[in-house]
């Protein structure tokens, strides 16, 4: 099947991550000239960049207010105007420490969570839509969680933005879809990434796996069909949903 993405410029940020460097490398497999988004891990970013051929490395810095359009314009200037966003980009934030109550967490540590996740990723989807519009295509896919759905003990602030992304993507599909730019959500599960792997107890990724349909954790790679797909054209009227990705749990 044919994607439609070959030559459509892709900005992937959060690209060093392993689900971000999955999204990229899957998007650069269907012929896409790909941004490669980053905050700290420029040699990385580079590297990646290297290795998908028509790509950049772009820096990305969710605590700058002048950083989303600073990269657009970096992208615009070295690949051409940005067709396609993924925001995957995120700030964990700490999870609390056993016995340590959610009313106790100072607004200090709490707030930058919320902005960096939300605020920064609004207004790069704000500047890109700018430039979907005059063309009369874009797909914007947002990287959600489990969390935003599910809930998990001591992650009341992240939940609150990745839930927060649930809505904005389904108010912006209405004031953008006639224009030919499709916006929709990626939630992936329990993924079996470097992190998880090596950081979850075994018998809790046995306990995890157990409660999927498919039997196995997902991989960053299917994230990555999953965004690829919301993004391309054979996508022709999904928008505003929010598809779960996680072998049917």
């Amino acid at each position: 099947m044919d994607l439609g993405l070959n030559g459509r410029v892709v900005l992937v940020t959060g690209a060093t991550g392993e689900i971000g460097a999955a999204i990229a490398t899957a998007f650069a497999a269907e012929g896409a000239r790909v941004a490669v988004a980053y905050h700290s891990d420029k040699d990385a970013a580079i590297a990646l960049a290297e290795r998908l051929g028509q790509a950049a490395a772009v820096p990305y810095e969710l605590a700058d207010p002048d950083s989303p359009a600073a990269m657009l314009a970096e992208t615009a200037e070295r690949l051409g105007p940005v067709e396609v966003l993924v925001a995957n980009a995120m700030r964990w934030g700490r999870r609390r420490a056993p016995g340590e109550r959610f009313e106790d967490v100072p607004p200090a540590e709490w707030a930058p969570v919320i902005a960096e996740n939300l605020t920064p990723t609004i207004r790069t989807a704000q500047l890109a839509v700018a430039g979907m519009r005059g063309g009369g295509w874009g797909r914007i896919a947002l990287i959600s969680s489990h969390v935003a759905v599910d809930g998990h003990r001591g992650q009341e602030f992240y939940g609150a933005t990745k839930a927060g992304l649930h809505g904005f993507a389904r108010s912006l599909a209405w004031d953008v879809g006639q224009d030919g730019v499709l916006v929709n959500v990626v939630c992936p599960g329990l993924t079996l990434t470097r992190r998880v792997s090596t950081g979850l107890p075994a018998a809790i990724q046995q306990r995890e796996t157990d409660r999927t349909a498919t039997g196995r954790l997902s991989r960053a790679e299917d994230i990555a069909a999953a965004v690829v797909f919301l993004c391309s054209s054979a996508n022709t009227n999904i928008t505003g949903e929010v598809l779960t990705v996680a072998g049917g749990r």
